[in-house]
């Protein structure tokens, strides 16, 4: 049973680290083509934000020029770290993960700008719906291995009585 899990959480991480590695490997100076598909997601975003909240928020262009480097040297290292701590069974790694689907899913898989008759509406959404499964899934890792761990706090050694 041991084996099985280890293998299926190696596949799962697999997601994760490639991405990651692909990023890294594509990052360059100005942050690679992750950075410039971030730039116009990110720009939606605060536009809908601010249309909700009725609030401006700083200029897009400034915070590009100078964050969004950083934005995705974070997500490599949420990536890929979550995920190797993910298939060792550590529960921070999992925990790395979600928070980055959290942030990230509803940013880069943004369907709910498009129609649904749009070409791109589809896709998108079946991203997304790909995203909450992950998280769905990781979430499930979490608990389950919160449930083992209170499970075996439970149970108090037999006092030996003579």
């Amino acid at each position: 049973m041991g084996f099985a899990s280890f293998v299926g959480r190696v596949c799962f991480a697999s997601i994760f680290v490639l991405s990651a590695w692909q990023m890294f490997n594509d990052f360059g100076v100005d942050g690679g083509p992750a950075a410039k598909e971030l730039a116009p997601k990110l720009n939606l975003a605060k536009k809908h934000l601010s249309s909700q909240f009725h609030v401006n928020f700083l200029d897009v262009e400034t915070f590009f020029l100078t964050q969004v480097r950083q934005l995705v040297l974070t997500a490599i290292a949420m990536k890929g770290l979550g995920a190797i701590l993910f298939v060792f069974g550590h529960g921070f790694g999992a925990f790395l993960l979600i928070m980055y689907l959290l942030v990230s899913t509803p940013i880069l898989h943004d369907f709910y700008n498009y129609g649904s008759d749009e070409p791109g509406y589809n896709i998108l959404l079946g991203d997304f719906l790909q995203c909450v499964a992950q998280c769905g899934a990781l979430i499930f890792f979490w608990g389950m291995k919160n449930s083992i761990t209170k499970r075996r706090k439970k149970k108090a050694p037999k006092s030996k009585t003579a």
